[in-house]
């Protein structure tokens, strides 16, 4: 039997521009879901009248559709049972909407208050949202059937659900009927309106009211302290409490879909987010079948896969506030539709945000603490394929989310990755001292012994693109304590690996060299000068080859493959008690797997801007001096003798006398990045 309520239209529910926003944070009143006997008694007393009203409604609508009238006049009594039927005369409209509950085209929000007495939400803030389009009621009656999967937890229902706690369905009214829905008040602003305060640091932590034991949920043990830590320890906070209430949803076997900053709320009351009110939730199982059929797994995977994805995007805008300004947003978003692997990330948003504070910008100070983890994490929640993206558990479980009083054993995946984004902020202070240059060495040595892909199937896949060069272990020349013919200052140096043929292991080099050349005696203070590039380009064949650690050599008291000391330091280090649980080999390696690079001829040319490319003399001092500079290697590709580490965002090759050459995997075209 269907039921529907007869009761009459709140004239102030009739119009679409009765909203009146306000910004002003609201008192909250905690909610509780319940279905108590009384509203029972008084659905189960309507049933008559509701049969009589819908046969009328019937009669005098004959020219609509059964399924139109069934959807917008009333719902099945089935799907009710676990949710209250309210009339208009139960509530007391406010005068204004909290600007954060912004509706959809198809939706009118309303704040009001319960004010029936016996009811058992009285006096409660509740939010009345009007659905008037088809499509807008499927939302509401999909909320209201989703309610009865997730109520059977009512503990984790209550802190990270919408509270649904009704409906008012009314009948047709000039050709078009309306369905009203009830849920809770969890605050005036979505999560972007909090982002978008001046003040939303501050203002969020006393709205969560951060002490220390709240804290201590995320493993941490101080509060208070510098921006960049205060913002990470609230980033620890939301981020934890929005993965589980998106688990919380996957374990009962739904997919949010739906997941945006607009749709995140956080509750004064119980300081916990809310996921929305799962208008829009699909079921990961098609026609209720709970089954491990292949259709059903990759159906689930690629809802969770899309929720996670969702959660990145989240995440991102939480730590880089700039990336709420649609058009960088746009940039970020263009980077992944591209296909770019989003391990990559950090170059795109350093050229985009590095340059828009002298200080440094802070969110990319958070995401590049803890040997970079913040940027592991987004690369896992963005990955570009469905299978590789993190669960919720195994996210709740990343060392960027756990405090520092959490003992957290890291994965290979993070050791590796911390290695190089160690190495690669190193390389970026432009400090090269010994103490950096050993530290320097000594990761990249320790990359490659772990190097993830020593076959040579795997370089194939993952060699070729474009490889900006961050740090060569050999020579440094400058231009501070020389005097030399010609002043060249190098820019970008590139390295481009294209595949000739799938079939083959041939593989083209190019070394993109950029430069200017400085004229004049004020060039320490003006680096304009006139362009210039420099092309290198060789062709290589790949095999399997082996890297040899030679010992000390007893009679002779030569070394080979690196600075004095290196590989005793690196022996000590992997067989100490720390390396030795992780390392794959337990004693350390006389040799490892490599790519060995064979090179073919090698061809140079060299451009420069008028009027330096009419004047031989100074383009031969040009180039002596580019050969001063950069590593030899980039000038004589054929000097690159194998490759020891490769994955989707660094690469390790290794010159004749044993150099290694550092590099990360570029997306960007600085020309086109504004």
């Amino acid at each position: 039997m269907a039921l529907c309520c007869g009761t009459g239209f709140n004239p102030i529910l009739e119009s679409n521009s009765a909203r009146n926003l306000s910004t002003r944070l609201i008192g909250h009143i905690p909610l509780r879901f319940t279905g108590q006997s009384s509203y029972l008694v008084r659905r189960r007393r309507h049933k008559g009248i509701c049969c009589s009203s819908l046969k009328k409604a019937a009669s005098a609508s004959a020219m609509e559709s059964q399924e139109e009238s069934a959807l917008s006049v009333c719902l099945e009594e089935e799907e009710l049972d676990h949710v209250i039927r309210f009339k208009m005369s139960d509530f007391k409209i406010l005068d204004r909407v909290s600007i954060g509950l912004g509706g959809r085209a198809d939706e009118v929000v309303f704040e009001a208050k319960v004010k029936d007495s016996g009811s058992p939400l009285y006096n409660t803030r509740v939010v009345l949202r009007q659905l008037s389009s088809a499509q807008a009621q499927r939302r509401g009656k999909r909320a209201i059937e989703v309610l009865k999967k997730l109520v059977r937890r009512k503990l984790l229902y209550h802190s990270y659900s919408m509270h649904v706690h009704g409906y008012i369905s009314l009948p047709a009214n000039g050709g078009s009927s309306s369905f009203i829905l009830v849920h809770g008040y969890h605050g005036s602003f979505s999560l972007r309106h909090w982002l978008q305060q001046s003040d939303w640091l501050p203002t969020l932590e006393a709205t969560l009211a951060l002490d220390e034991e709240s804290v201590r949920k995320v493993g941490e043990d101080t509060t208070g302290g510098p921006a960049v830590s205060r913002q990470l320890r609230l980033i620890r906070i939301l981020m934890r409490d929005l993965l589980i209430g998106v688990n919380y949803l996957h374990s009962h076997g739904l997919a949010h879909t739906e997941l945006r900053l607009e749709n995140v709320h956080i509750s004064p009351v119980d300081r916990h987010i809310k996921v929305g009110i799962l208008g829009n939730a699909a079921d990961f199982y098609e026609n209720g079948s709970n089954n491990d059929s292949m259709d059903n797994m990759d159906r689930r995977q690629m809802m969770i896969a899309f929720d996670m994805r969702c959660v990145g995007f989240i995440m991102a805008k939480m730590v880089m506030r700039e990336l709420m300004d649609p058009s960088i947003f746009a940039k970020f978003k263009l980077f992944l539709t591209k296909g770019y692997d989003p391990s990559c990330l950090r170059e795109l948003m350093l050229e985009i945000l590095g340059r828009s504070s002298p200080n440094g910008n802070a969110g990319l100070q958070i995401l590049d603490r803890n040997w970079g983890a913040g940027w592991h994490l987004l690369s896992l929640l963005l990955a570009n394929k469905p299978s590789q993206r993190i669960s919720c558990l195994h996210a709740l479980r990343h060392p960027f989310l756990c405090g520092p009083r959490w003992r957290v054993v890291p994965s290979m995946d993070i050791i590796r990755w911390g290695l190089g984004s160690t190495a690669m902020r190193i390389s970026e202070e432009y400090i090269y001292r010994q103490p950096q240059r050993s530290r320097l060495a000594h990761f990249i040595d320790l990359m490659e012994m772990l190097n993830p892909h020593p076959k040579p199937k795997n370089w194939l896949e993952l060699l070729p693109g474009k490889w900006r060069l961050l740090y060569c272990t050999g020579r440094h020349v400058g231009l501070t304590l020389r005097q030399p013919p010609a002043r060249v200052l190098v820019g970008d140096v590139h390295l481009t690996v294209t595949r000739e043929s799938k079939m083959k292991a041939n593989l083209s080099f190019v070394s993109d060299i950029s430069f200017s050349v400085m004229i004049g005696q004020d060039w320490p203070h003006d680096k304009a000068g006139k362009t210039g590039r420099l092309q290198v380009n060789s062709s290589f064949m790949l095999r399997a080859g082996r890297r040899l650690y030679l010992k000390q050599d007893q009679t002779t008291e030569k070394f080979f493959f690196g600075p004095f000391g290196s590989e005793e330091a690196l022996a000590q280090k992997f067989t100490g008690k720390k390396w030795q649980k992780i390392t794959p080999f337990k004693e350390f390696p006389s040799s490892l797997p490599a790519a060995k690079l064979t090179s073919s001829d090698v061809d140079v040319t060299m451009n420069l801007d008028d009027p330096l490319n009419r004047d031989i003399d100074m383009a031969r001092n040009v180039l002596q001096e580019l050969r001063t500079q950069i590593p030899p290697e980039m000038f004589d590709l054929s000097k690159v003798v194998c490759g020891t580490y490769v994955d989707s965002r660094m690469l390790v090759l290794r010159g004749v006398n044993g150099s290694a050459l550092l590099f990360s995997r570029s997306f960007v075209d600085k020309n086109n990045s504004n």
